[in-house]
């Protein structure tokens, strides 16, 4: 069978499925361009206000295919080089991404599963989930993000011994970090991610963009820029037609309806 991304929508949720199930959805270049192109089209449809990505069967994804890997060092190392830059474009289109993106995780999220997983705003993860930095434990070192998002997201020597020592950590402790959103039932993680989703998808897009540029660009800009950059988002906020239907709904205590 070979490794795809299929898509299918709920209500106003774009559901990204990882289908690889027997690698344990092993990701590859096909799955890499195929999120792209499926961020870029959902990024221009008024019909998709967020997006869920999970795994297909029991598991959410176990990162490279470790056969792919050990035939690309018969290689040339642009070869390897350029299905990490397939990754890199997929978790920067998602970093950038302008609508919500929720991962929900059941069963093993490894490596460059793991880095995916920590690229979405969101993680949904079943309570018996395991998490696994796996990449030292043959030999490489992290890619899809991983260290800049553990770095950013945890003390630097709790982010270092998960990065270093490839040990296994279990939803209930990167909860209790502030890594992982919401602890769910085994087999629910989907169903409360798209709970979730749904509770988003109720909101005016325009300002869930905003607070999602807002908060990627925090991460490195001065505290100046920031207020400025909050002033403009506001103002411009204030001034579409959401604005204005959550400010009267508000006061005539009813439920917004945003566009």
């Amino acid at each position: 069978m070979t490794a795809s991304l299929k898509s299918h929508s709920h209500g106003m949720t774009m559901v990204l499925t990882i289908s690889n199930p027997e690698n344990r959805n092993a990701l590859g270049p096909d799955i890499y361009a195929a999120g792209v192109e499926a961020l870029n089209v959902a990024e221009n449809s008024p019909e998709v206000r967020s997006v869920v990505i999970t795994g297909e069967g029991p598991h959410f994804c176990a990162g490279g295919n470790l056969q792919r890997l050990l035939a690309n060092r018969q290689q040339p190392p642009e070869v390897q080089a350029r299905s990490i830059e397939g990754l890199h474009n997929w978790i920067e289109t998602i970093r950038v991404f302008p609508k919500p993106v929720i991962a929900a995780v059941e069963g093993s999220c490894a490596g460059a599963g793991f880095s995916l997983a920590l690229a979405c705003d969101m993680v949904v993860a079943a309570h018996n989930s395991l998490f696994v930095m796996a990449y030292s434990n043959v030999g490489l070192s992290p890619d899809g993000g991983a260290s800049w998002s553990l770095m950013r997201a945890l003390p630097r020597a709790t982010a270092m011994q998960l990065l270093m020592c490839g040990e296994r950590v279990d939803a209930a402790r990167l909860h209790a970090l502030g890594v992982i959103t919401q602890v769910s039932a085994a087999g629910e993680a989907l169903a409360d991610a798209l709970t979730l989703a749904g509770r988003l998808d109720a909101r005016a897009p325009n300002a869930l963009a905003s607070i999602k540029e807002l908060a990627n660009d925090a991460l490195t800009g001065s505290l100046h820029a920031q207020l400025a950059a909050e002033r403009d988002h506001f103002v411009r906020n204030l001034h579409h037609t959401n604005a204005g239907e959550g400010i009267t709904a508000f006061l005539e205590k009813r439920p917004a309806k945003y566009r």
